[in-house]
């Protein structure tokens, strides 16, 4: 098929890398409690150019994961570097630290979010904090209150203070009995995992904010997300991380599915350009709040195979993961993503061949 065919030129790129029109009403506010870690929120965030002014003022949560960093400085890059707040609970490389704002917020601390909100001015909410699926599955209460807690505090918020706000979903929030090739927009759904369904619940109240309260919901379901400069965040699609990892870093990878386990992928440059695209679109051009989007499909020998054409030594063995392998023979093999294209004029970029090119090994790497 075409987009296999494609993958050599995608695999390179990859592999030269070094290392998800009514008023708003003010919902009721519940308090789930005061973090004794609150951080007040940094004044030179306020202080912003002119030119800078007529943007969105963005908050992501959950900044530290495996797309909050590189959706920041797409954003910065677009309105402004003191205009995207990224956040987490957890202390940013020097890096990250240094390349933008960057605040404390512990999204099941309402009263710290609320107030990161209000005194930042924020305007646009990219939700991205949350357990994901094999990670979930090992603590289904922290799951529980993250992704859903969590996504009640975010939503409660967003509709209070007029907020535009995007939750990511996924292939998860789609379950065994769901049509798996191609898979639309609106099937039946019931995920057998915590993370798939707290996603389902996002999308439904996300949905239902949008039509009781006016609340600006939007919500992208992303397949699995591939990117070198990354590190894996606990999903079942990790495989399509870790091996360019460790092509670089030790010739030998192994992966916890089947060869043959066929799931929907997508670079991650595309992934945050759909974000950003989704998030840009006029209100009336959206015929539903929850799209699927899709570039490409494949599985791990595919991958493995075209990671071989520029790492000849690399050394692919198989130890089947029964949890995580279960929980990919009930997700899609391939996303219809129709609506995103028409309503929106979704476009990919990266097929698997296109992925080759993005960058080469660099000279120094070696294997330790």
């Amino acid at each position: 098929m075409p987009i296999v065919k494609n993958v050599s030129r995608a695999v390179g790129q990859l592999l030269q890398s070094s290392g998800c029109g009514c008023g708003v009403s003010i919902v009721p506010v519940r308090c789930i409690g005061v973090s004794p870690r609150q951080v007040a929120s940094d004044a030179s965030f306020h202080s912003v150019s002119f030119a800078e002014s007529d943007h969105p003022r963005v908050l992501i949560t959950g900044g530290l994961g495996q797309l909050g960093v590189g959706l920041a400085k797409l954003l910065r890059k677009r309105f402004g570097k003191n205009n995207v707040i990224l956040s987490d609970i957890r202390k940013p490389a020097d890096n990250v630290f240094y390349s933008g704002p960057f605040i404390y917020a512990d999204i099941l601390d309402y009263k710290n979010l609320r107030e990161i909100v209000v005194n930042n001015r924020i305007s646009w909410l990219f939700h991205y904090s949350a357990l994901l699926s094999a990670v979930g599955e090992a603590n289904v209460p922290l799951a529980r209150a993250v992704n859903i807690t969590g996504l009640h505090n975010v939503l409660d918020i967003a509709s209070e203070h007029n907020l535009r706000l995007f939750v990511p979903s996924t292939i998860g929030a789609f379950g065994p009995t769901s049509p798996r090739d191609p898979t639309p927009d609106l099937c039946i759904q019931r995920p057998r995992t915590i993370y798939g369904v707290s996603k389902v619940h996002a999308e439904l109240m996300g949905e239902y904010y949008h039509y009781r309260y006016g609340l600006d919901f939007r919500c992208l379901r992303y397949p699995g997300i591939i990117s070198a400069d990354s590190q894996p965040g606990g999903g079942t699609t990790d495989y399509a991380v870790q091996i360019f990892h460790d092509a670089i870093k030790t010739g030998k990878f192994q992966c916890n599915l089947k060869p043959d386990t066929r799931l929907p992928m997508m670079y991650i440059d595309d992934c945050l350009k759909a974000t950003l695209e989704v998030m840009e679109a006029p209100a009336e051009t959206l015929s539903m709040r929850t799209y699927n989007i899709s570039a490409m499909s494949f599985t791990p020998e595919e991958l493995a195979q075209e990671v071989q054409k520029h790492v000849p030594e690399l050394q692919v063995t198989y130890n089947v993961d029964e949890v995580r392998q279960a929980i990919a023979d009930s997700w899609p093999m391939n996303f219809d993503d129709t609506n995103a294209r028409r309503d929106w004029g979704w476009k990919h970029d990266y097929d698997l061949p296109e992925l080759r090119g993005i960058q080469k090994l660099k000279p120094s790497s070696s294997y330790s």
